[in-house]
């Protein structure tokens, strides 16, 4: 699995992407099959009353590509609500993956 942790006006401190990893290895329990992660986290400074902090993720899995993004006052906030909103993903993307057709029934004579 390839992963990238990018900031936008801000920068990644070695604790906010060790919490982000630790958050992510939440999805590869689910779902190993994960080909590419990017993590965007960025500030926005439109007004400085209200300072957003949001955090977006695109994965790239197999057949298909997942985004979710999630905005909140604290960046730690934010990335626990991106990570919940990509385990449902996940967990929904995984469920379609599975085969649930059943065969004919076998006629008894």
């Amino acid at each position: 699995m390839n992963l990238t942790i990018s900031g936008h006006h801000l920068e990644v401190t070695p604790a906010l992407r060790s919490y982000v990893t630790t958050k992510l290895d939440r999805i590869t329990r689910h779902f190993d099959q994960l080909v590419d992660v990017k993590v965007l986290l960025t500030v926005e400074k439109q007004k400085e009353k209200e300072r957003r902090q949001r955090a977006e993720c695109n994965i790239h899995v197999k057949g298909n590509d997942l985004f979710a993004e999630s905005s909140h006052h604290d960046l730690y906030a934010a990335v626990d609500e991106l990570v919940d909103k990509l385990d449902r993903q996940v967990v929904r993307h995984k469920d379609r993956l599975q085969d649930h057709h059943h065969g004919a029934a076998k006629r008894l004579m």
